[in-house]
């Protein structure tokens, strides 16, 4: 199979591609003397993301984890509080909202979208929510929930419109966790654009990479404001005086990093063509050869970050992972179930039948952007 798309080379699981002006902009940068918090390009970076994916306001930070840390304070999530999420996600999900102080209640995914399932939501609510003063409590623990935070796996939109929904009912807070679908649609509406925040992350392995960095982005003007001043160490504007109100964080993403950033966004759409004919190659192959590809949920445009395929067994999944790793090409399972975790095993969820079935089967496959296919798109 990675013969057949990549040429038979040894390829990494994903690797950044640095093609345009990036090497410029970053001599630019350097000459300019800002290279740290304080520059134009993370406002041009800034803007760059709100501009492509709709929303009205972006705040740039040094990675995506602290973004969502911020998103969840934003939102309302205090000390002793609750978050549903979903157990099959990456650990800085669940490291992200224990930093804000709450614990998690793990809900089950959907097998198609390997997003929160918005059945399995709806059915925990009805049995384990009271409510008071419009507020959501669960019946078990005493304990507000405070926040939803459904993840767009691998850049698969989940069913992002009706958990917000569901979560409306409830009044319940949804911050997106977009780390790793910049380049998603649900329709012709970004993904990101549906809860009250949103979080990306520009990682190294991401669809754009600006070295280490996130981005919060809302549509609520004094979020923003407030994503801005926390994450500038709450420090009150001043010529020269050094005034801080409250609490804050150094997580302001460096100008160096953004004008990474500023460059690859201007190759995105490139990217997700290449990325798009990719997946369609790798969806015909497995059709061919009777394996389950893990394709679009309908009615969505998926940026195609991470390719996956899910197998008949554990035993399977795990004979393609010893064949291929054995041999220089790079695939990796699904995550651990956070719920399997030392720190997270104590947790409340619902069963997360789905997820477990995932969790054996699930294989990512390579997907990086083939140099001669970027340049052939570019010619």
């Amino acid at each position: 199979m990675v013969g057949t798309l990549y040429g038979g080379d040894p390829t990494p699981l994903h690797r950044p591609v640095f093609e345009g002006n990036e090497k410029q902009y970053l001599i630019d940068c350097i000459d300019s003397n800002f290279v740290s918090s304080v520059g134009a390009r993370v406002t041009e970076f800034e803007e760059r993301i709100a501009g492509f994916t709709g929303a009205r306001f972006a705040v740039a930070t040094v990675n995506g984890t602290a973004a969502l840390h911020v998103a969840l304070q934003l939102a309302g999530v205090e000390r002793g509080d609750e978050v549903i999420s979903q157990a099959l996600t990456f650990i800085a999900t669940c490291n992200a909202l224990t930093y804000a102080g709450a614990r998690p209640v793990f809900i089950d995914v959907d097998r198609d979208t390997l997003g929160l399932s918005p059945g399995a939501l709806r059915a925990w609510l009805a049995a384990n929510v009271a409510m008071r003063d419009g507020q959501a409590f669960n019946r078990a623990t005493g304990a507000r929930i405070a926040a939803c935070v459904p993840m767009h796996t691998f850049g698969l939109p989940c069913r992002i419109e009706e958990i917000v929904a569901i979560c409306d009912e409830y009044g319940i807070p949804v911050v997106e966790d977009t780390a790793e679908s910049l380049g998603s649609y649900v329709g012709e509406r970004h993904t990101g654009t549906f809860g009250r925040l949103a979080t990306f992350s520009f990682n190294g392995n991401k669809i754009i990479t600006t070295g280490g960095g996130g981005m919060i982005v809302t549509d609520d003007e004094e979020l923003a404001r407030r994503a801005k001043h926390l994450t500038t160490t709450a420090k009150i504007p001043h010529p020269y005086e050094f005034v801080h109100d409250e609490v804050g964080y150094n997580y302001r993403l460096p100008n160096v990093n953004a004008a990474l950033g500023c460059a690859q966004m201007e190759k995105l759409p490139a990217m997700l063509a290449i990325k798009a004919d990719v997946a369609r190659r790798y969806a015909a192959f497995c059709e061919e050869h009777g394996i389950r590809y893990v394709g679009a949920p309908p009615g969505t445009r998926p940026n195609f970050w991470l390719n996956a395929i899910v197998l008949d067994s554990r035993a399977e999944r795990d004979a393609l992972l010893e064949y291929t790793n054995s041999r220089g090409v790079m695939t990796r399972p699904i995550w651990r179930l956070m719920s399997s975790l030392e720190m997270f095993k104590d947790c409340q969820h619902d069963g997360l039948e789905n997820s477990r079935w995932l969790e054996d089967r699930v294989v990512n496959l390579p997907s990086s952007v083939p140099e001669s296919e970027f340049w052939r798109l570019q010619q």
